[in-house]
């Protein structure tokens, strides 16, 4: 190979060196800054292909990339004590995207993400312990949650402004209470509960006491009035028997005295083992001696 070949051969190879060191690109997702002696120089934030001086070591051209999406930044359990003294634990996060390049470069040295959500993280929990702070627990669980998200965002605002970085969301994942003041809470809710459960069984027994009580009177009452209603019917069934006694005995006296006698000697003597001490002259014995009486004036039979 001849030195002219060879020098050609090492021509073309420098500048191949020289335009692929010089030639850069930038995609959808990604913002590229050129940074000359230390100084920035250009930002490109559009897709495409683009042309720097050669040769960064040699302290000409060097590119730095920063991201051009939406980013997200986590900050969890995050203790805040809010406007009635109480400590709760919040998770949040925010969405951020750098829309300025230069100034995120220039004041977060390197363009460093992390350094960035530092002072981010800083910043955010200040902000959610100040917005708790003036509220009580129940605003985060009811509609003044949007309201305390959008305040804690304008408080990041200015702040993120100045590192070229612009805040387009924050929200809060979770708000829950600490170890003590869940404990203190169930603490809280189990004797309400317990209370609301006296007052229920209260309430039971005292409508339990007025319907007993309801339903002894009905009882008193439905007893009288059944007495009442017997006591009427036995008394127009002992004015009937007396009628009908009394009617028998306008038909035919005789038969009438027999037959109450009959009735007084089954009852008196109608019990085995009944003794009785009368004089044989007694009315009582009236139809007995009727009856001695006619037998013995009644002629022997065949006479």
């Amino acid at each position: 190979m001849s030195n002219r070949l060879l020098s050609g051969l090492i021509g073309f190879g420098l500048v191949l060196l020289l335009a692929y060191s010089s030639m850069f690109v930038v995609n959808q997702r990604q913002q590229a800054v050129v940074i000359r002696f230390g100084q920035i120089k250009e930002v490109y934030n559009k897709p495409g292909l683009y042309f720097k001086m050669p040769f960064a070591f040699a302290g000409a051209d060097r590119v730095q990339f920063v991201s051009d999406q939406a980013l997200r930044f986590d900050l969890d359990n995050i203790r805040v004590q809010v406007s009635g003294g109480k400590f709760y634990e919040v998770d949040a996060f925010l969405i951020y995207k750098i829309t300025d390049a230069r100034r995120f470069i220039g004041i977060i040295a390197g363009g460093n993400r992390d350094d960035a959500e530092a002072r981010l993280r800083t910043r955010l929990d200040a902000s959610l312990r100040r917005v708790y702070g003036l509220r009580g627990f129940e605003s985060a669980l009811s509609e003044a949650r949007s309201a305390m998200m959008q305040e804690v965002a304008d408080d990041l605002k200015v702040d993120a402004e100045n590192l070229g970085i612009t805040i387009e969301d924050v929200r809060i994942r979770r708000t829950d209470l600490t170890q003590e003041v869940s404990r203190e809470t169930y603490a809280r809710m189990r004797s309400e509960r317990l209370a609301e459960a006296e007052l229920i069984r209260a309430r039971g027994n005292e409508q339990g006491q007025r319907r007993r009580a309801i339903a002894d009177r009905q009882v008193v009452e439905l007893k009288a009035d059944a007495q009442r209603d017997s006591e009427i019917l036995r008394g127009q069934g002992d004015a009937e028997r007396n009628r009908v006694f009394a009617d028998a005995y306008k038909r035919d006296p005789a038969f009438f005295e027999f037959y109450r006698s009959m009735a007084a000697y089954d009852d008196a003597l109608g019990t085995p083992g009944t003794s009785m001490v009368l004089s044989p002259n007694s009315e009582f014995f009236k139809f007995f001696e009727q009856s001695k009486g006619a037998a013995e004036a009644k002629p022997p039979a065949g006479n």
